[in-house]
């Protein structure tokens, strides 16, 4: 039975960080379906959230709360300045020069980071509850713990405001039909900006929340990796494919790395996603007229 709970307990760690891989998934599927930008620099905005989150609480002093408030403002308003002054430009131009822009900013949102907090790893102040969760004889470590019922609460959030909210139908119906959007009087810019931002609000939640199980470092952008396999085997346009990918590989990953080791665990996501490439390209859920590069 030991064997048993030991399983339970390794698969409920897994399915927390799945949880934050999906939340991210939602972002990059936000913004593809919006703009049909494929955007690799998910990552780093997650990234610079959380170091903004940590500049306001460790250097400014604020409040948890508080910093927690501006750290989502600052990543909507990165997204909108990214999407304002760099992509929206690049619309209409070849997909290939658009991928490759998102890797350049990804560079620079790196470089901007090491230069204001350095390259050092730091650690998050304590913001989330830190007594352990013990479920019967199951233990489960705090952090992803919450951190999995906090991305749930906002995915659910997010997909309640997708369907009832104006700015939600809109982005719905430019995500349907760029053409019948703009015919409908719809400003499919501003749809382009709300993306963006709300994609970047997103992020910076996401990558605090990661932040607060791995801390800190400019390497935490390579969390977006992870996350672009997710959404392509999920399928680049569906959020419900992010979801489930998400939680998948999330949960495969722990069991890899528990009982196979840590060098295992994204040899397993990276096979997962060769035999999905081979199997249906366009993704378990994804349309299967989408483009790919």
């Amino acid at each position: 039975m030991q064997d048993f709970y030991s399983f339970i307990e390794i698969s409920l760690t897994g399915l927390g960080m799945g949880g934050l891989y999906a939340l991210t998934g939602v972002a990059f599927v936000l913004i593809y379906k919006a703009t049909r930008v494929i955007n690799l620099a998910i990552g780093e905005m997650l990234m610079f959230g959380a170091y903004l989150f940590f500049g306001l609480v460790a250097g400014l002093a604020l409040p948890w709360w508080l910093a927690l408030i501006f750290a989502l403002a600052g990543g909507g308003l990165l997204g909108l300045v990214l999407e304002r002054a760099v992509i929206r430009p690049m619309l209409g131009e070849n997909p290939i020069s658009v991928f490759m822009v998102t890797i350049g900013l990804g560079s620079v949102l790196v470089g901007l980071v090491e230069l204001v907090w350095t390259a050092d790893p730091q650690r998050l102040p304590q913001f989330l509850p830190d007594e352990p969760i013990i479920i019967g004889p199951v233990f489960i470590f705090p952090e992803p713990f919450w951190s999995f019922l906090i991305a749930a609460a906002v995915i659910a959030l997010f997909l309640v405001l997708f369907r009832y909210w104006r700015g939600g139908v809109a982005l719905r119906a430019t995500a349907a039909d760029q053409g019948a959007a703009y015919a409908m009087g719809i400003n499919v810019p501003r749809v382009y900006a709300i993306a963006w931002m709300l994609a970047g609000m997103i992020a910076a939640g996401a990558g605090i929340l990661l932040g607060a199980i791995a801390g800190l470092s400019s390497e935490l952008a390579l969390f977006g990796l992870t996350v672009l396999v997710i959404v392509i085997v999920g399928g680049l346009d569906s959020v419900l494919g992010v979801l489930v990918a998400g939680l998948f590989i999330g949960w495969i990953e722990s069991l890899a790395g528990s009982y196979l080791g840590g060098e295992f665990e994204h040899l397993v996501t990276f096979s997962l996603l060769m035999v999905v490439l081979l199997l249906r390209p366009w993704g378990l859920f994804g349309t299967p007229e989408i483009e790919r590069l």
